[in-house]
């Protein structure tokens, strides 16, 4: 298995693994704060990732050096994340995860001015068709509506994130000075954590921990344990491997999954005419994977 087919594997997972967090994060995001929630995944993160890290080679001294880098990576998945749960408190998960395949578009133009990444035409075409997938899903298949431009406020700030989600991918490669995956995801997601913390700290301090239904315990150990440590630890190893516009390509599929877990939560499946908008974002994964080829 050459390093190309590793990096496709290990954002597969990824995109899998994210698509949790929008079904959860929608039951949940009017009972924690935001600021409040993250913060706790990223403790319980940073344990786990720095324990593997310890236990796989270490934690070098030379790692530390520079250390704005983890500042500015862990503030742009800071603000991702929070902005995801504000948005899920209006938008539904399904319309959230849509604006989430926004992001490979914005991640090309950004990999270009960074990393002088070149998008081709067959990419380009690729990123169109899935950026109208999704632009179908978010306006929920209302031709009326789309015409009028009418976007929900959680659909605008969850696309606020989804910008710094979209530079924190060719950011992670401009800035990795040849750290491992783990180690570099440590310093990420502590720096992300001081971030957090200065952010929300009146939203942490006013929560009633103890008094948290199961739900939300639940939800912030999956996104604790599967759509951060793992998923940070995915993307690291994936960024190093493939263009940055391919890694967030993968998010296409993101409301494919998303829609299963609705069915599995027993929330129900969209409406047809949405599901031609997923489709179409698939399609845009498939025409992506083609030019791989």
């Amino acid at each position: 298995m050459n390093e190309a087919t590793k990096g496709h594997l290990a954002v597969l997972l990824f995109s899998t693994l994210v698509a949790g967090s929008f079904a959860l994060g929608g039951i949940v995001a009017n009972d924690i704060a935001p600021t409040a929630l993250n913060a706790a995944r990223f403790v319980i993160a940073s344990v786990l990732i720095g324990a593997a890290a310890l236990a796989t080679g270490g934690i070098p001294r030379a790692s530390w050096q520079a250390p704005w880098r983890y500042l500015v990576l862990g503030g742009l998945f800071a603000v991702y994340f929070v902005l995801m749960f504000e948005g899920l408190k209006t938008a539904p998960p399904v319309s959230t995860a849509a604006v989430f395949t926004l992001t490979p578009v914005i991640t090309a133009v950004v990999s270009f001015f960074l990393l002088r990444q070149i998008t081709t035409l067959w990419m380009a075409l690729a990123l169109a068709v899935g950026g109208a997938g999704a632009l179908w899903v978010i306006f929920r298949a209302d031709l009326a509506a789309l015409l009028a431009f009418e976007i929900g406020q959680g659909e605008v700030i969850f696309f606020v994130g989804c910008v710094a989600h979209a530079i924190y991918t060719p950011m992670i490669r401009k800035l990795n000075r040849g750290e491992r995956p783990l180690v570099f995801s440590f310093g990420t997601i502590c720096a992300g954590l001081l971030v957090l913390i200065a952010w929300g700290w009146s939203d942490i301090r006013a929560t009633a921990w103890l008094s948290l239904s199961p739900i939300v315990w639940v939800t912030i150990l999956y996104v604790a344990i599967c759509a951060s440590a793992i998923t940070f630890v995915l993307v690291q190893f994936a960024s190093m491997r493939l263009p940055s516009a391919k890694v967030m390509a993968y998010t296409y599929l993101t409301p494919s999954w998303v829609i299963l877990w609705e069915i599995g939560l027993g929330n129900g499946a969209p409406p047809v005419a949405v599901l031609l908008g997923v489709a179409l974002t698939v399609v845009a994964l498939l025409m992506l994977l083609r030019s791989e080829s």
